[in-house]
């Protein structure tokens, strides 16, 4: 089967297309007169071809955005709810692929870096998720040898996939080119989506009765890199960035649980959870909770955590009003910055401007990489 995303079957949707329309337009004299088959025949010629040109149209722009990944995303027969397996830490994380990073440098490891596929799954929330690792160049210098890195986990918007962090969006590229410059660390880079229960929108919630999507992030994902990869153990050399979703999520762990991640990046990301029919509920009727997740109640009526919050957003975004609130809320020994465009929209372009200040800015909250 043709693959969703790939480009085969969008030139084919798109060749279809063109010719929908072409036979439309020789048929249509043949559909003149009066009578129900004349009619018939417009209206199926029409339809016909609006239908191929919007197959065409959607499927070049799933391509683009990664809406969705695969056939069984797009029906919503992938992804069941994970089961609690008792592992030794060890056997939490699985490598299962491994490719080349290709740079000016080449593509030897200890030049480019590595990129590793995982499986990752969660002793105490009971879920199960993949993900991509990319390991700097210095993980595999000798001089590197004994040195425990910082990591940054990067998650993806609502339902993006961690393909387009590598392909579209080029956060190893970019990683690797901030850190050539010395503006970041060497750095271990965790690319994931933000939807862990098949295609649910969890806002990344430890929900009432669901799943304990928040726990994943701030517990055994945490436990499972450390116990493979060599990963500092100080909160301050643990750091997430997201998108969209992936904003507000990044931002909350930072402010719900800066012990597991003490910056926080978020490109274009809102700052409450939305209720709709991708979410469910999510608070069980608890009021509490969901002021709990309202990421401007928490700077202006909870104690101010010791994190550093980076905040892009655009005069053209949705999210500027919200973003002016966060400024204007937060207090010591809570830090924040902000990227602001003179213009830009909800999409990968914009987020591709930001990347490398907010990779800068991340160099600067990241601790070095350390005696093991």
């Amino acid at each position: 089967m043709l693959s969703l995303t790939g480009l085969p079957l969008q030139i084919i949707s798109s060749a279809l297309a063109i010719a929908a329309f072409a036979a439309t337009m020789w048929l249509w004299p043949r559909f003149g007169g009066r009578g129900w088959k004349p009619w018939a025949g417009r209206l199926g010629a029409f339809f016909a071809t609006q239908i191929a040109v919007l197959v065409a149209m959607g499927l070049i722009a799933n391509g683009y955005f990664g809406f969705y990944s695969s056939w069984s995303d797009l029906l919503g027969t992938n992804g069941k709810p994970g089961t609690v397996v008792d592992h030794q830490p060890s056997a939490a994380l699985a490598v299962t692929a491994e490719k080349s990073m290709y740079s000016a440098q080449g593509s030897a490891r200890d030049r480019s870096g590595l990129i590793q596929e995982v499986a990752v799954k969660g002793a105490a929330s009971g879920l199960s998720s993949d993900a991509y690792v990319y390991l700097p160049p210095q993980y595999f210098q000798p001089e590197y040898a004994q040195k425990r890195f910082p990591m940054a986990l990067v998650l993806a918007g609502y339902p993006g996939s961690a393909e387009k962090l590598i392909s579209l969006m080029q956060y190893p590229a970019s990683t690797l080119t901030a850190i050539e410059q010395k503006k970041l660390p060497p750095t271990v880079l965790v690319l994931m989506r933000p939807t862990l229960s098949g295609n649910r929108d969890t806002e990344c919630m430890d929900i009432p009765g669901g799943p304990q999507v928040e726990t994943f992030f701030t517990s055994d994902l945490p436990k499972a890199l450390a116990a493979t990869y060599r990963l500092g153990s100080d909160p301050s050399s643990r750091a997430v960035i997201g998108n969209s979703t992936g904003g507000y999520c990044a931002l909350k762990f930072a402010l719900r649980k800066p012990d597991a991640y003490r910056s926080a990046i978020s490109l274009s990301g809102y700052y409450t959870a939305p209720i709709d029919e991708t979410t469910g509920d999510l608070f069980g009727g608890n009021a509490q909770l969901k002021q709990e997740n309202d990421l401007v109640w928490r700077l202006k009526n909870t104690p101010a955590a010791p994190v550093s919050l980076l905040l892009a957003t655009s005069y053209d975004e949705n999210n500027y009003a919200g973003t002016q609130a966060m400024v204007g809320a937060f207090k010591a020994p809570t830090k924040l910055s902000t990227i602001t465009l003179d213009t830009g929209g909800h999409n990968f372009h914009t987020w591709t401007r930001e990347i490398p200040p907010a990779l800068e800015w991340l160099g600067r909250h990241l601790t070095e990489p350390q005696s093991a």
